[in-house]
């Protein structure tokens, strides 16, 4: 049952005459917060910075004297002489803020966010397949986070199904340092589902910021670069840990709830007659219908059972204490961190 607020036609209409003020107010201090940016102090650059280029490497001092000669080239009816005195002085001066000023900008924004710290290979190897029953491991590909560049291929698979620890969670608008989902995907899902978890990680890599990095996924979405799987399929998520939001409040907790993810391409909860309640684990018993991100991002969940659940634990202990020494954040709730 839907717990989303109703109202009468009046209701309405009032919350969305408020919506405006509320976008205004977001304006003014979206404009605020630039103009603090950019009144933020300059800082001398000593290093030598080089860049690389069509024509080659370049320093910072060879990019200015090229653009302020386009700019001159450019300049029309003004003087030969006031152009070299002003326009090419002045495009050099510019030009070479404006690189700086991204360099240190885009430093800054990183630092800004949460670093994600590289796991140690086996054990993120480990974490990883374990998303898969014992007897699928074999046969599937293992994608490894350098946090540095994206997801790289770490051992070939040869069935078609692919599993990796995502740690990036796009459509949460949220850079954490401490998500870890392990997941694995038959091949219809690793074309699609997958390839947007690894895009996701790349982007973030290469700078780009939670906000942008949903826009960004969105479009590809809108543009049909990215689509649902293309045909019937389910993503295993069968390990003994994962860290992601979840039950009873769908909040931040380090669990043991392992489940598949069938393929169900906008379907919702009152498709299949489902009434999950998050605070109630007797309602997730049977499946339910989970929309992560958008519709095609949607699965109809089949939790295991409690004795299923009891034996994975059992058979992963290992890797349970392992998780729990490597990071407290991996520990589930009952475990204390190996000293």
């Amino acid at each position: 049952m839907t717990t989303h607020v109703t109202g009468t036609r009046e209701e309405g209409l009032a919350a969305r005459l408020a919506l405006p003020a509320a976008e205004k107010d977001l304006t003014r201090r979206s404009d605020e917060l630039a103009r603090r940016r950019r009144e933020l102090p300059w800082v001398r650059v000593d290093k030598a910075y080089r860049f690389d280029t069509d024509d080659g490497g370049a320093s910072l001092a060879k990019l200015g004297r090229r653009q302020a000669g386009r700019l001159r080239r450019g300049a029309g009816a003004v003087p030969r002489r006031r152009r070299s005195a002003t326009i090419g002085r002045a495009a050099q001066i510019c030009l070479a803020v404006s690189i700086v000023a991204s360099v240190l900008t885009a430093g800054a924004g990183r630092a800004a966010e949460p670093v994600l710290e590289r796991m140690p290979a086996d054990l993120e190897a480990r974490f990883a397949l374990s998303a898969l029953p014992a007897a699928l491991r074999e046969g599937a590909a293992v994608y490894l986070l350098d946090p540095q560049q994206g997801y790289r291929l770490s051992r070939e698979g040869t069935s078609g199904l692919t599993c990796l620890v995502e740690r990036t969670v796009w459509e949460w608008v949220d850079f954490r340092d401490d998500i870890y989902i392990p997941l694995c995907y038959d091949a219809a899902g690793t074309k699609a589902h997958l390839k947007v978890i690894m895009d996701a990680a790349a982007l973030r890599a290469e700078g780009m910021g939670p906000a942008a990095l949903k826009a960004e996924i969105e479009r590809r979405y809108r543009d049909g670069i990215y689509r649902a799987p293309e045909k019937p399929g389910l993503s295993y998520m069968v390990g003994p840990v994962m860290r992601a939001l979840g039950p009873p409040d769908f909040k931040l907790h380090t669990m043991a709830m392992p489940h598949l993810m069938v393929y169900a391409p906008h379907a919702t909860n009152e498709d299949i007659g489902a009434q999950p309640e998050l605070a109630d684990r007797a309602t997730l018993v049977y499946p339910f219908i989970d929309r992560q991100g958008n519709g095609e991002q949607t699965y109809i969940i089949q939790m295991l059972g409690e004795a299923e659940k009891a034996q994975i634990l059992a058979d992963e202990k290992t890797l349970v204490e392992d998780l729990c020494a490597y990071r407290d954040v991996l520990c589930l709730p009952e475990m204390t961190h190996a000293q």
